[in-house]
């Protein structure tokens, strides 16, 4: 596994990309309100996005029709923004936003919720966010790329919740999708796998309440999980640096803050 490196001039573009994409998610929570279609968000999104010099990583993106990705309740990700769905009292949802500025991409999601939402929807979207901070905490030069999984199963085990096994993160720069693979659960093969300063990729652990096994709808791209149980999913992209791990798309967001 070759992973592109990136030198300190190159983390600074993106940062670009990805401080777009942290205040696009920034922009659009407080239109996150019963009554309001995934497909209104994505077009407030894409104007966002547009209006910021940049463009959208994902409108295209093997045919994707949408400038981001908006999943509901039981829909692990890739979820493709419709006027047909509407956010309702209870909702959880999660937006994946990854935008293109000069050449470079950033890519990061967060946990809404629409309302007052159920004990299990919070519990879900805290193990996600939780592990997800626990695993960039012991990111840093030389570390096993395998303790990023096994950091976030440590966190995620009490709660006898799922990871999702089949959707990774992944490396990140002047292409959206690059090596490192990166696993949300523990793998040995990756112990041989050291981080090293300039690599950069997002960590994005999926979380179901119940089990990991998933199913794709007709549209190809929607994974729901294949129980019905509730998923969340919180991301950052970082980078590696010569003493330990910058948060490209920090601000640091908290379950419980999205919409009302």
């Amino acid at each position: 596994m070759v992973s592109s490196v990136y030198p300190p001039k190159d983390f600074k573009r993106i940062l670009k990309a990805s401080d777009i994409a942290r205040r696009a998610l920034e922009f659009i929570e407080p239109h996150i309100k019963p009554g309001v279609s995934t497909a209104e968000l994505d077009d407030l999104i894409a104007k966002f996005i547009k209006q910021n010099d940049a463009t959208s990583s994902s409108l295209g993106y093997h045919g994707f029709p949408k400038s981001c990705c908006i999943s509901l309740n039981d829909v692990i990700c890739h979820g493709i923004p419709s006027d047909k769905i509407i956010l309702k009292e209870g909702d959880i949802l999660n937006i994946d936003v990854t935008v293109q500025h000069r050449g470079y991409h950033g890519d990061t999601s967060r946990m809404y919720r629409v309302g007052r939402v159920s004990q299990m929807a919070e519990d879900v979207m805290r193990a996600s966010y939780d592990s997800l901070m626990a695993a960039i905490s012991i990111c840093g030069p030389d570390v096993p790329l395998s303790e990023i999984g096994k950091t976030i199963e440590r966190i995620v085990k009490p709660y006898k919740f799922g990871i999702a096994r089949d959707f990774v993160g992944h490396g990140i720069g002047k292409v959206m999708h690059d090596n490192p693979q990166i696993l949300h659960y523990y793998e040995p093969m990756y112990d041989k796998i050291k981080m090293v300063p300039g690599m950069v990729f997002t960590i994005e652990p999926m979380i179901n309440t119940g089990t990991e096994q998933y199913k794709i709808d007709a549209d190809g791209w929607t994974a729901r999980t294949a129980d019905g149980g509730l998923s969340a999913q919180w991301e950052h992209t970082i980078g590696i640096t010569e003493d330990g791990a910058m948060i490209f798309t920090e601000k640091q967001f908290e379950p419980g803050m999205g919409g009302e």
